[in-house]
């Protein structure tokens, strides 16, 4: 027993004879650590910025300026970070506009038809009812030659004869187009007459306003985001 005491002292003492810590240094040493993990995420963020990688780099940045906000690191690339994030989400939205467009080929005879379509940015009311979709289609067919048009899903176009729509490209005045439905209860469509303009306007602009009349009274406008269209998914048409 006595033996234990005796070490258990010792150790005490020995104890007591070390040195204590310097806050100083361990809050040195903290820093020092922090600064190396922050410059090893700064390296991703730069490897991802040179290759373009936009979304990843912004990434790598976020994780940078929410862990070590106050590091050389985060400061360094501050510039940087705001260039990949503006890129970032201009690539994104570029994705989503062009996800928008569908494109399909069929065959017609030995040939074939090429079409290119989207749905309006919102569900419009044309039956005096329930907004539905319209949708515009622009279409390569073998025998029938190009054409544009809409398609509702409810209610119709008064267009019978022959009639004018309203079209505006993103923030521009509108300008009038001929515009015509066929005598046909097969689809409910109208086609624009003068269809190589409005597919050039479609590849110029953002947003696409058609401004048309409805057989419920009125007129309603569809607002297509075509800011995603690849030409050359058709090429005759360019």
């Amino acid at each position: 027993m006595k033996i234990q005491v005796t070490l258990l002292s010792a150790a005490l003492a020995l104890a007591a004879c070390q040195p204590a810590a310097d806050p100083e240094a361990q809050r040195a040493a903290q820093a020092a650590a922090q600064e190396k993990a922050a410059d090893a995420m700064a390296q991703q963020f730069d490897e991802q910025f040179a290759a373009g990688n936009w979304s990843l780099a912004k990434a790598h940045g976020d994780v940078l300026v929410a862990e070590y906000p106050n590091s050389e690191a985060a400061a360094r690339i501050q510039a940087q970070h705001a260039e990949a994030s503006e890129k970032a989400i201009e690539q994104s939205e570029a994705a989503r506009m062009e996800a928008l467009w569908a494109y399909q080929s069929e065959p017609v005879g030995a040939k074939q038809q090429l079409s290119a379509a989207i749905y309006a940015k919102e569900n419009v009311e044309t039956d005096g009812a329930t907004p539905r979709p319209v949708r515009l289609i622009f279409r390569d067919h073998p025998e029938w030659g190009d054409s544009a048009y809409l398609t509702l899903e409810a209610g119709d176009f008064d267009c019978y004869g022959g009639c004018r729509v309203g079209v505006t490209v993103d923030d521009g005045e509108p300008r009038r187009m001929a515009a015509s439905r066929p005598d046909t209860d097969e689809a409910i469509a109208m086609f624009i007459e003068d269809e190589a303009a409005l597919w050039k306007l479609a590849g110029q602009a953002t947003t696409l306003s058609v401004e048309f009349p409805a057989k419920a009274g009125g007129t309603r406008t569809a607002v297509f985001e075509v800011g995603g269209l690849e030409p050359s998914k058709l090429p005759d048409w360019n």
